[in-house]
């Protein structure tokens, strides 16, 4: 069965790249483009990587990342953050992400971070 990344970013042009190349390397792609999205479409099947962008429209990354932390199912599961503004170490420190890539970011980093924690 295919690991499952589950994509929460709301450029659009980020979100298309990522999930063509996700599943050119053999991952499924959950894409959400909003908090309220991702927050309702969290199911049954936990995501085998959270992929998160810190600056979204109707909340933030950190938020998320904490909530997904406290939740029993999700707890385990590794958390990548992104950002073009943020901090790495104020990010990892706020919601204890497993690693941080700031944007913009050489795809081959990337694919080795998620290689990593996957």
């Amino acid at each position: 069965m295919e690991k499952m990344i589950y994509l929460l970013e709301n450029d659009e042009g980020i979100t298309e790249v990522l999930q063509l190349l996700f599943n050119s390397e053999g991952y499924g792609v959950s894409a959400f483009s909003s908090v309220s999205s991702f927050m309702a479409g969290l199911s049954d099947h936990v995501a085998d990587l959270f992929l998160l962008d810190v600056m979204l429209p109707d909340g933030n990354g950190i938020e998320v990342c904490s909530y997904l932390k406290s939740l029993e199912k999700t707890r385990n599961v590794p958390i990548i953050m992104m950002s073009a503004h943020a901090d790495r170490y104020d990010i990892r420190r706020g919601c204890a992400a497993e690693n941080f890539i700031k944007k913009p970011f050489d795809i081959h980093d990337l694919l080795r971070l998620v290689a990593k924690h996957i």
